[in-house]
């Protein structure tokens, strides 16, 4: 029977970030499905999307006007005989027309501009009369046409496998012709939430209980992420009904458990794994909320004291059960993995830099991810915090839009001092 040792495990939050990163970046997507274009959206590209030909598949004008000769404009005003006319999808006798010197066609956005054509005027700057227009402005070579193949040549990567598919990606997807594309098959994540004090959410609580809001702020994370949530019963502060809900949950791609990881008589969790046997790479980080997240593998499917192969190797998270903690530790740590199981390529975290609103104070040591209101415009977008009452406020975190991440070894941040901010 062995434990885990509690200090030594103890990481910053940088170091516990490349930890998880690490083994991320090692993980194998699992099967591929094809699934119609729009039901594609929020999945993860398992098959490369290529430009099946040039784009624009012509030189294209980007305004209403006349395509011209730029040179024939070199002494304003100047007057162009209109030869025709160019819609959007329409070619005269379907053959691109020529544009002699001293001519022009009108011209519509989006239409393909005659060869000949090196740009447009748009129409704000001209004057009909019957058959001539009398243009007051130049224009220089390129303006208002995109040349052909210029935003992507025949045979070009357009998305590449392992991203996830927004809506410009669906749009470039449609551009060349996908109505179904190859996903990769979500990864099935485990939830598992731990406590007596824990109830269903349609149950009445005693006067010492909660309702279980974890298990489902996790299923929508897990889901935001490319994942499928299974959520197991909770579990009870009895090491063996803990340890059968545990090897239930290492049938699943990873395990996340909440609840459990602190140091209290009845936080099991971390004696359990170690029972079963786990391998630790973390028992806790230097962070607030969420300093006792805890991170490791074991077997799924094996013998309690049976060798583990990289074949058999589960992986698991040990979340805090405050609620805001366990929202904070997932974006910080496992949705990296989560993204690796799915198939997303590795990214790292993103920061916004904001003003803080009012002064920040706190004891040095830790990297605090402390929720707040990012508001202002452009470059006058400021941070504030959002009154709470410590990492069980489930209500301060939803009023919040980000996290302000304050450094381990700043005490006081004054106002108007640039601040990193986590969006949410």
């Amino acid at each position: 029977m062995t434990a885990p040792p509690a200090q030594s495990l103890v990481l910053t939050f940088e170091a516990a970030r490349r930890v998880v990163e690490d083994h991320a970046s090692r993980q194998v997507a699992g099967p591929a499905e094809t699934v119609d274009l729009l039901h594609a959206a929020g999945r993860v590209l398992a098959e490369p999307i290529i430009a099946d030909r040039d784009i624009p598949p012509f030189p294209r004008s980007t305004r209403d006007g006349y395509a011209v000769r730029s040179a024939d404009l070199a002494s304003l005003p100047a007057r162009l005989k209109v030869i025709g006319e160019i819609k959007a999808g329409q070619l005269p006798d379907k053959v691109p027309p020529i544009l002699n010197p001293g001519e022009t066609f009108s011209i519509m956005t989006g239409a393909p501009a005659p060869r000949g054509t090196d740009a447009v005027v748009m129409v704000e700057y001209t004057s009909q009369h019957g058959d001539l227009v009398e243009i007051s402005s130049r224009v220089v070579p390129g303006e208002n046409i995109v040349p052909q193949g210029a935003e992507a040549r025949q045979g070009s990567l357009m998305v590449d496998r392992g991203a996830r598919l927004e809506e410009a990606d669906i749009a470039l997807a449609a551009s060349v012709g996908k109505s179904r594309l190859q996903v990769f098959v979500r990864p099935r994540i485990a939830v598992l939430t731990t406590g007596d004090e824990i109830v269903a959410i349609d149950a009445t609580p005693g006067p010492a209980q909660i309702r279980n809001s974890n298990s489902y702020s996790l299923a929508v994370q897990i889901q935001q992420a490319c994942g499928k949530p299974v959520l197991l019963p909770i579990a009870p502060d009895e090491p063996r009904r803990l340890r059968q809900l545990i090897e239930e949950g290492l049938q699943s791609d990873l395990l996340l458990m909440t609840g459990g990881v602190s140091m209290g008589r009845y936080d099991l969790v971390e004696q359990v794994l170690g029972e079963m046997p786990a391998e630790f790479f973390f028992t806790g980080a230097k962070i607030q909320p969420g300093r006792p997240v805890v991170f490791g593998r074991c077997g799924a499917s094996t013998p309690a004291r049976e060798v583990l192969t990289s074949t058999s190797h589960r992986y698991f998270f040990g979340l805090p059960g405050n609620p805001v903690s366990t929202m904070v530790t997932f974006e910080l740590f496992a949705r990296p993995m989560l993204e690796g199981l799915a198939g997303m390529s590795p990214r790292p975290l993103r920061f916004l830099h904001a003003r803080l609103k009012s002064d920040i104070r706190v004891k040095t040591g830790l990297t605090r991810f402390l929720p707040a209101i990012l508001s202002g415009e452009y470059a006058n977008s400021h941070a504030e915090l959002v009154p709470w009452q410590g990492s069980g406020d489930i209500a301060a975190r939803a009023r919040a839009n980000c996290y302000i991440v304050v450094p381990p070894d700043r005490e006081h941040i004054l106002a108007g001092e640039w601040v990193a901010v986590l969006p949410r």
